[in-house]
C-alpha cells in the first residue's frame, strides 16, 4: 500500500477554498454538504498544525542567531 502524499499548506488552502465557495453557493444537498464541511474541518486543521509548525520553526531560528524568539499567543492568532 503506497504511502499517503502529505499536503502541502498551499493544496489544503485551496481545496478549503474550494469547499467554501461550493458550500457558499447553497444548491449542495445535505448528505454532501456534510461531506465537504468535515473534509473542511480536516483542510482546516492540516492549515493549523502547519502554521504552528512554521511559527516554532522561526523562533528556533531566531533564537539561534540570538533574536528574541516570536511569541504569538493564541488571542494574537484569532486576529
Amino acid at each position: 500500500m503506497p504511502a499517503k502524499k502529505q499536503v502541502t499548506f498551499e493544496e489544503a488552502m485551496n481545496e478549503l477554498e474550494n469547499i467554501v465557495t461550493k458550500l457558499e453557493e447553497g444548491d449542495v444537498p445535505l448528505e454532501e454538504a456534510l461531506s465537504y464541511y468535515q473534509q473542511g474541518v480536516k483542510l482546516s486543521k492540516i492549515c493549523h498544525d502547519k502554521l504552528q509548525n512554521a511559527e516554532k520553526q522561526m523562533a528556533t531560528i531566531m533564537t539561534e542567531d540570538g533574536e528574541t524568539p516570536l511569541t504569538i499567543s493564541d488571542e494574537d492568532a484569532d486576529r
